[in-house]
């Protein structure tokens, strides 16, 4: 069995790391450099670096931060954020990113997946889907589905989550980044439903993000979700997680998670 991931994220903005809550009221949590140099140290599977404005604010990702961050890490390092074209990718990916995670950019051209997937690998293609619930979808059961959502939270797609998922895994994706805005920084716990629907949808690897607030949540997730990975911030930022207590409590819940040597 793969060992589940767990994966620290730095939502950045002009430099600095931010966390709020349902994608608003951002407040500072910290120096991303030395914050991602922290979770590799202690025992991270993963780190994720997302540029909340640059799809916004119509520029790439800060190339010159990723790489800051690239050198002070030894864990696969995924970066999105303002990702549009081959040259964004290349140059995040000689600055250091392992992954790229793209989102806005391929809802309106989902033909970038399969470029991306083509000239870098699907394992190299995140992609990022922001979904809230929403009754102008409909699941078999007569609830309310759930809208894919774009431009850092505050653009309504008119496009069904479940749909676009297997839509993007078929064009290339090698791994789902997906984020309850519903649950996003409210700390009551992962979308449970909304990732195991996800997870049972298409083939490729599940992160789900939005609501983590205790290490129980995350065990949740893994056991009744279906994730493969589960990615958090603030719990994280603000020590009301540890990284080496946490993998601690999930194995001994049954949970297969990697624990370095030494941790």
């Amino acid at each position: 069995m793969l060992a589940k991931r767990i994966i620290p994220c730095l939502d950045v903005r002009d430099g600095r790391t931010v966390k709020g809550i349902n994608f608003i009221g951002l407040r500072d949590a910290g120096d991303p450099v030395e914050l991602g140099a922290a979770y590799a140290a202690c025992g991270a599977d993963e780190l994720v670096f997302l540029d909340i404005t640059a799809t916004v604010e119509g520029r790439s990702t800060f190339s010159a931060l990723v790489e800051k961050i690239a050198r002070r890490i030894d864990i696969p390092f995924t970066v999105g954020g303002g990702i549009r074209t081959d040259a964004d990718v290349d140059v995040l990916l000689s600055s250091g990113a392992d992954k790229i995670s793209v989102n806005s950019a391929a809802v309106r051209d989902p033909a970038l997946l399969e470029r991306l997937a083509r000239r870098y690998g699907s394992q190299c293609v995140v992609c990022a889907v922001d979904a809230r619930r929403s009754s102008r979808f409909r699941l078999p059961d007569g609830e309310d589905g759930w809208e894919v959502y774009l431009d850092g939270g505050r653009t309504p797609a008119g496009m069904d989550a479940l749909s676009w998922v297997r839509e993007a895994a078929a064009r290339g994706a090698g791994e789902i980044l997906l984020t309850s805005m519903d649950k996003d920084g409210t700390k009551d716990g992962f979308d449970i439903e909304l990732t195991r629907k996800v997870a049972s949808s298409c083939s490729v690897p599940v992160i789900a993000s939005g609501g983590a607030g205790n290490m129980e949540h995350f065990f949740e997730v893994f056991d009744k979700g279906c994730a493969d990975a589960a990615l958090a911030a603030s719990i994280f930022h603000f020590h009301e997680v540890e990284m080496n207590q946490l993998k601690i409590f999930l194995r001994e819940h049954g949970i297969v998670v990697r624990i370095p040597q030494g941790k």
